[in-house]
This record gives C-alpha cells, structure tokens and sequence, in this order.
C-alpha cells in the first residue's frame, strides 16, 4: 500500500482530480455542471467527489458516483428532491457509472463541533473539492487515533435493528442487493476502524480493510473477506449469507468496537 500519511503523522487526503480515470472525466465535468446549474452560488457551498473516481481504482461500468454536497443552509425537501433528480440525470445519460449516491449537508454542519471526526474527517481526508471553497483549510490536521475510530463507526449497534427490519421486509433480490451492499460495506469499514489505531494508517480500499482486519482477528477473516463480496457484489447477497452477517459478525463486532473505542457521541 502507498502510505496516506503525511510526514507529521496526520492522514494524508486520498483522491484528486488528476487522479480521475479518462472514461470517468466527462461523468465529474458533467456533475459539476449540473451541481452549479441546480443550486448556484447562493445556495451552494461546496461540492466533493469521494470513493473510487477520484482514487483512480473505479471500474467503468461497475463502479457508482459518489458526491458529497454542502449547501450553505440546511437542506429543505426541495433541496433533497433536486439531487434525486441530478441523480437519476447522471445516471441515465453515462453508462460508465453504475448508479449515483449524494450525501446533502451544509456546511455548518460539516464544521461543527459534533461532526468534528465524521464527516469532518470525512471532508478533510476522503473527500476531492469539486466546486466551491474548500472546508478541509477550516478543520484539523487528523491522526488514526482510537476518537477518529469512536467517532466514524461507533454507531454500528445503532443499524443493526433497521438492518434486521429491512432484511424481513425485502421481497425481490434487487432490494436485497441493495441492503447487502450498504451493509457489506459498513462492515468491513467498521472492522478495519476497529483496528486502525493499532495499525497505525488509513486505507479506503475494501480488500485491504479486510485483510488489515484479519491480521488482527483470523478467526473472524472470512467472515470479513464475505462482507467485502456482499458490499462488492449485489447478487452475491443472498438471505442467508445476509442474515449471517447481520446476526453474527454485526453484534460481535459492535461489542468489540463498544469494549475498544466506546461509542460514538449521539446524534439528533
């Protein structure tokens, strides 16, 4: 792995424009273009692209687009009805994108106290500016210390019950594949967070957090490696196969994170 830290210790940003693979620039100049022309500057703070476009590993016609959006105000329904709109757009008129997912924020949530090592860190570290000023100036230097892990993936006790809720209500495979892919990969986001302070480094590649993971938990490998197909894969997530990871690695590896790094700080 290349190391993402920088010379003082603290986690070096992932991603960069330049980074972005030929096949996938006229999907990022194309989101720009919409993000700007949907909300324009005085509602629009910032925007950021994050995941595999702008580390350069996406796969052209698997891989999804993935936008952050921070609005200068809350977000209103009206606000969340044009990114579902700006969504749909995208990814009807690219081939290469496989789906488009946005998380809407503003920006004084980005910057608040209590987002400090979420999505701030999230900002700072995961994300590449797209439009607007950046927020990263405006928030800390971070280091993969055991508050950084407390404060990302503290919360997995929180989803199990919903994971649980939507698993008994989904009728088709498509729903199942959609549930299997967010909790895939929250799970192995979650274990890798897990032991992150220990190793020392940060990756956001999905293998790797799994065999990062491994190291440390052998006996729980495979289970992790089946995350990551799950996360990777839809159809790969059968109801068994689902259930398994949401009745057994899920409240296991909530306990271990609740015992090593606490829980993260509530939410509204």
């Amino acid at each position: 792995m290349e190391p993402v830290l920088n010379e003082d210790g603290t986690l070096a940003r992932e991603g960069a424009l330049d980074r972005v693979p030929e096949a996938f620039a006229p999907v990022v100049e194309a989101a720009r273009a919409c993000l700007a022309e949907t909300f324009g500057p005085a509602l629009l703070h910032s925007a950021y692209l994050y995941g595999s476009i702008p580390r350069g590993t996406a796969t052209v016609g698997v891989s999804d687009l993935d936008l952050l959006v921070a609005l200068r105000e809350e977000p209103a329904e009206a606000d969340r009805a044009a990114v579902r709109d700006l969504e749909a757009g995208l990814d009807r008129r690219f081939p290469q994108i496989d789906g488009v997912g946005t998380l809407l924020t503003s920006s004084g949530t980005l910057l608040s106290e209590r987002e400090r090592y979420d999505l701030g860190f999230f900002v700072a570290c995961l994300c590449t500016p797209l439009l607007g000023e950046d927020l990263a100036g405006r928030l800390p230097r971070y280091r993969p210390t055991s508050l950084l892990a407390r404060e990302t993936n503290g919360d997995l006790a929180l989803l199990l019950p919903r994971w649980r809720r939507r698993l008994a209500e989904a009728t088709t495979d498509a729903e199942r594949g959609r549930l299997g892919r967010w909790v895939g990969r929250h799970l192995v986001r979650t274990g890798f967070t897990l032991v992150m302070p220990r190793w020392g480094d940060w990756t956001s590649d999905l293998d790797e957090m799994a065999a990062v993971f491994g190291g440390y938990y052998p006996r729980r490998a495979a289970q992790m490696r089946t995350a990551v197909r799950v996360g990777r894969h839809p159809a790969a997530a059968d109801p068994t196969v689902l259930g398994a990871l949401i009745e057994d690695l899920g409240p296991w590896l909530a306990a271990e994170y609740r015992a090593a790094h606490g829980v993260k700080a509530p939410r509204p």
